[in-house]
């Protein structure tokens, strides 16, 4: 079955949904409004669904238009980045590299080998969504990115994982903290007693810990639950406990109060990686810089895994 649509049509919805509106849209389009109205009839008659809604100040997506938006943009990016492909990729061409990387990931990570690529490619221009490893893994699956920077958390067989990192779990505690006192590992046993802080039952992160800790029949109270690993640390300074988490949540640099000690019996860790759609092909844009990500993390992740000290900071 055909669909009666192209992409001047998806361009016209997109377009009306950034704007929030049928003049404006229309304006950037170079389009009348009725032939921009006839555009957007025509995809509702191919969806079979109404796409838009107005409303007394402007026009909002309506619920199956909300559901369309993310995928009309990879579309649309994918077909940008088809007719880029067209010509070399050195004449520097625009295009649209779409991906999705945990937050702790694309801060630690990202940002050099970005400024590196641009270096090279200054035209290329990037949509990065940093989300959960559970939404990152979704938004590979819908075909809403390229691929993804995320955990090996995933059953679903068209998804393939290809790791780069080991990311163990460390303690953050403040340094006037009397787990601070010890100089090396501190065993998971030691944490009983303390408030600890981690992230919700939701987070692939907590799933991870909890399953491992499982194993070696350790269970630990939690007096604490956040959803962001940033807003643990910061009740950490704050005094009211200490907190589990990834070493690539920790900053980097000396920290003024906070400190993070390594975790043992059992050392639990999580692996990052890039997640792809098995089917898929990446644009040339994409594979380059996917190329550029892996051959810059393989010569970081050493570091990354076995360069932390205890007094480095969380």
């Amino acid at each position: 079955m055909s669909i009666n649509c192209d992409v001047l049509d998806l361009r016209a919805f997109l377009t009306v949904v950034e704007l929030e509106g049928f003049h404006k849209a229309a304006d950037a389009l170079n389009l009348s409004q009725p032939a921009l109205t006839r555009r957007i009839q025509k995809l509702e008659a191919a969806v079979g669904a109404s796409l838009l809604e107005r409303t007394t100040r402007r026009v909002a997506p309506t619920a199956v238009g909300r559901e369309l938006v993310p995928l009309v943009r990879r579309m649309l990016d994918e077909f940008d980045q088809s007719l880029f492909s067209i010509r070399e990729l050195g004449e520097r061409q625009s295009a649209v590299v779409t991906i999705a990387c945990l937050p702790t990931a694309a801060f630690y990570f990202l940002p050099r080998v970005i400024k590196r690529f641009n270096a090279q490619f200054p035209q290329i221009r990037f949509r990065i969504l940093d989300l959960s490893a559970n939404d990152g893994l979704a938004s590979v699956a819908r075909g809403e990115v390229e691929f993804g920077i995320t955990l090996s958390a995933s059953s679903d067989p068209n998804l393939q994982f290809t790791p780069l990192m080991e990311d163990p779990f460390v303690l953050a505690c403040r340094k006037d903290h009397p787990l601070a006192a010890t100089t090396g590992p501190l065993r998971w046993s030691e944490l009983e007693g303390h408030r600890l802080i981690t992230v919700g039952r939701t987070s692939g992160n907590r799933t991870l810990l909890d399953a491992a800790l499982a194993r070696s029949n350790l269970r630990l109270q939690w007096f604490y639950e956040v959803t962001h690993l940033s807003t643990s640390l910061g009740l950490v300074e704050a005094g009211l406990g200490v907190s589990v988490l990834p070493s690539l949540a920790t900053p980097q640099d000396e920290h003024p109060y906070l400190t993070t000690r390594p975790l043992i019996e059992p050392e639990v860790s999580r692996s990052i990686g890039v997640v792809r759609r098995r089917q898929s092909r990446l644009s040339p844009a994409a594979g380059h810089f996917l190329e550029m990500l892996l051959g810059e993390w393989q010569e970081a992740a050493p570091i990354a895994t076995a360069g932390r000290t205890p007094q480095q900071s969380a």
